[in-house]
């Protein structure tokens, strides 16, 4: 031990520390982990985002949704914001494909969806009415709309036949009545035959009334068939030129005017039981008089509810004629059932568009025959004679003036009858579906398509 205080290890002869004391050689220390960069801070607002650098070699990118998985949105970068979702009842945009892609068929703006897509679209109108149930606005609009939808044949067809009955009562009952006239002035009522002369006079004018009354149901006929085909034909699209709706009409117009003549007889025998019944009980005294004339009213107006009722039930018989190719037996138990429970509609909407068409004919017509009068005698106050000609010319006028407007009220007066037919038979039997098919198949290119106003069971 020396003598300062300080320690020192034991001394080898050679001055080295000594063997027996020396510290045993230790492991290398591994080498230390590598520092990870601090990650970098947010920028702050108003700094610039550096955009993600793609994945360094060795690094895996993320893996992408398969076919069938679902891929979530990806998120906004800094300073962008998400595309506004369209609200309830607006409409969403179309969607768009990434750059240098293009969207499948289904999915571009303007495709047709397909069958099973949750998307509404509107029923299909080809032409004249849409193929669904109608409401009444549109029943009451479709029927003049014919008119502007195709003049020539619907106006041009009202005006032919118009003129047809005119001409035909004037020839046949004017020159009836001329003709008997002359002879029974110039026949001695003592002179023999003469009784006979008489009742031939009445049979001619009888023969020429029932001629003239046959010519208009004739036309009627003619002129219902032919709007019947022109609503049908319009109504999936098609425009018919005159010949064309002539000759399809033509073939169901006998059991047509059979029809109309039916309702003509039917009403000339009701008629005319209700007035003997009323000559019989009236004839019995002065106390039958009064109540002949209470029952004539009593009759009035039951007579005008039957006919109502009857008229509305039965308003669809031309159309099955037509377009179903039934008799008349069968055209009058198809209308009866297709007004089932649907008599106040059918009769408001006919009711309404006659009666729009009559006080429209009245405000029309009134005015210019008061004008027509006022004219003649403004014209000729002394009675010259320049007045009778000029109230002939203005009657003339006013004559063609009526037939026009006959001629308007007849057509729009049938096409509503078809459009009540068509909107029933689409809420009953499901008609909006089978045009529909029609239209579809005559636009894919097929030739042989079935008829689709006749029932499925009918051939």
């Amino acid at each position: 031990m020396s003598d300062d205080k300080s320690w020192a290890p034991p001394q080898a002869d050679d001055g080295r520390p000594s063997t027996d004391e020396q510290p045993s050689a230790l492991p290398p220390l591994p080498p230390p982990p590598p520092v990870a960069p601090a990650p970098a801070a947010a920028p702050q607002y108003g700094q610039y985002a550096p955009p993600p650098q793609p994945p360094q070699y060795g690094q895996y990118p993320p893996p992408q949704p398969q076919y069938g998985q679902y891929a979530p949105p990806a998120a906004p970068q800094y300073g962008q914001y998400p595309p506004p979702q369209p609200q309830y009842g607006q409409h969403a945009p179309p969607p768009s494909a990434p750059a240098g892609q293009q969207l499948p068929y289904y999915a571009q703006q303007g495709a047709p969806q397909q069958p099973g897509a949750n998307a509404w679209a509107p029923p299909p109108k080809p032409g004249l009415i849409p193929l669904r149930p109608l409401g009444f606005g549109t029943l009451l609009g479709a029927p003049f709309q014919v008119l502007r939808r195709n003049p020539r044949p619907t106006f041009g067809s009202g005006l032919i036949v118009q003129l047809v009955v005119l001409v035909v009562t004037v020839l046949f009952v004017g020159l009836a009545v001329a003709f008997t006239f002359a002879r029974a002035t110039s026949l001695d009522p003592d002179a023999a035959g003469a009784d006979a002369i008489g009742a031939g006079n009445i049979a001619l004018l009888i023969l020429s009334g029932v001629l003239s009354a046959a010519v208009s149901l004739f036309g009627s006929a003619l002129l219902q068939a032919v709007l019947v085909i022109e609503v049908a034909s319009a109504t999936l699209g098609e425009k018919r030129k005159l010949g064309a709706l002539w000759k399809a009409a033509f073939r169901r117009i006998l059991p047509l005017t059979a029809w109309f003549a039916l309702v003509a007889v039917a009403v000339v025998v009701v008629i005319a039981i209700a007035v003997l019944l009323l000559v019989a009980v009236g004839s019995s005294g002065s106390a039958g008089v009064g109540v002949a004339v209470l029952l004539g009213v009593l009759f009035a107006f039951g007579l005008a509810a039957l006919a109502v009722w009857l008229g509305t039930k039965l308003a669809l018989v031309p159309c099955a004629i037509v377009l179903e190719h039934l008799g008349v037996g069968a055209a009058m138990k198809r209308s009866w059932r297709l007004t089932a429970r649907s008599f106040w509609k059918t009769f408001g909407v006919l009711a309404l568009v006659y009666g729009i068409l009559s006080v429209a004919s009245q405000i029309l017509q009134t005015p210019f025959s008061i004008l027509a009068n006022a004219a003649a005698g403004l014209l000729d106050p002394n009675n010259s004679g320049t007045g009778v000609v000029v109230l002939i010319v203005l009657s003339l006028v006013f004559l063609a003036f009526s037939i026009v407007i006959g001629a308007v009220s007849a057509v729009v007066e049938a096409a509503t009858v078809a459009v009540v037919y068509l909107d029933l038979r689409m809420r009953k039997e499901g008609l909006d579906i089978e045009l529909a098919r029609f239209v579809e198949a005559r636009q894919s290119g097929l030739e042989t398509v079935a008829d689709p106003y006749l029932p499925r069971n009918a051939g």
